[in-house]
């Protein structure tokens, strides 16, 4: 059976994928722009970059593509008010924001005319966020990459959270690496989409270092660990040497803080550098964020034929929800 639509305010993705906006500039307008053109929804991760560097990237996705783009930007940063107005004066369809939770960035959308999209982990941040005015609310679970809200399984949390959910989709994200497991989460938990981001870091649009991608291409099961950020949440990320360091108990911390981009700040190591790291190629001194079941991935495909295996394995097996 077809797969529904994702509405979320004025804005219709033909297909019910919204791409996962992972930082620091893994998830570019490179990545964002073919999702949108395959009908999903295209994400910028805005976190962690400069705000001209972010406006252009927004401008030169939107002038690619008439698809929806959105802009994924961390509360936890310490210039998160200037992210979302830089990227609402850029053109961006809709901001979508986890890593804490804010409530003034409701006003801000209401007042600016722009759907908030708010990435949560449990039942009562669901509830609060709907009230607020979120136009859709991300479910995110133990499994996803990153930083993490919880230690629940998506399947575990996601019921609890549909039954307080009534007024906004809801979309499922961690783990998810399939069309069939889109249609299980959709047809017999209730989703009304999923937002997958490991699944891209493995396309040919996706702009990192070949050697980020064959840190994914060679992950085991037992390489993708939880390691400790200095954002103060726990994020999950494939073994490398730094973090072998890390779990030696060497100091990784960084000789100064370059940045001062977080809220509050560990300073355990810098989070900036050690992403920017593995983004260009240093694997051995960055961090890789990556989802739990990112082992089960063995090959690069583009977006177009990510699209279209999820989409044939979701609709051989979705039955549209009564």
């Amino acid at each position: 059976m077809k797969l529904p639509e994702l509405k979320i305010g004025p804005f219709v993705a033909e297909i019910p994928i919204i791409q996962g906006g992972m930082s620091i500039r893994v998830s570019t307008s490179a990545l964002a722009i073919p999702v949108a053109e395959c009908g999903g929804i295209g994400t910028i991760g805005g976190s962690g970059i400069p705000v001209p560097e972010l406006k252009e990237d927004i401008r030169r996705a939107k002038k690619a593509t008439d698809g929806v783009i959105a802009v994924n930007i961390m509360y936890a940063m310490k210039n998160f008010y200037d992210l979302v107005m830089c990227s609402i004066e850029a053109g961006a369809d809709m901001i979508i924001t986890g890593a804490g939770f804010s409530r003034d960035i409701f006003k801000i959308g209401k007042k600016h005319n722009i759907p908030i999209v708010s990435i949560v982990s449990s039942p009562a941040f669901a509830r609060l966020a709907e009230k607020l005015g979120a136009a859709a609310i991300i479910v995110e679970a133990a499994e996803a990459g990153g930083h993490l809200g919880t230690d629940k399984l998506l399947r575990d949390i996601f019921p609890s959270i549909r039954k307080v959910v009534s007024k906004v989709p809801l979309i499922a994200a961690g783990g998810i690496t399939n069309g069939f497991e889109m249609a299980e989460i959709m047809d017999k938990f209730g989703a009304d989409g999923i937002q997958i981001a490991s699944r891209f870091v493995l396309s040919k649009e996706c702009s990192v270092s070949q050697k980020f991608k064959e840190a994914f291409l060679k992950a085991k099961k037992e390489d993708i660990v939880l390691v400790q950020s200095p954002v103060g949440m726990p994020g999950r990320a494939i073994k490398t040497p730094f973090i072998e360091q890390m779990e030696r108990g060497e100091d990784v911390s960084a000789q100064k803080c370059k940045f001062k981009c977080l809220k509050k700040c560990s300073y355990k190591y810098c989070i900036n550098d050690r992403l920017t790291a593995s983004c260009t190629g240093d694997v051995d001194n960055g961090l890789v964020f990556s989802g739990a079941n990112a082992w089960k991935m063995d090959e690069i495909l583009s977006v177009r034929e990510i699209f279209d295996r999820f989409v044939s394995q979701a609709e051989s097996v979705y039955r549209e929800k009564k």
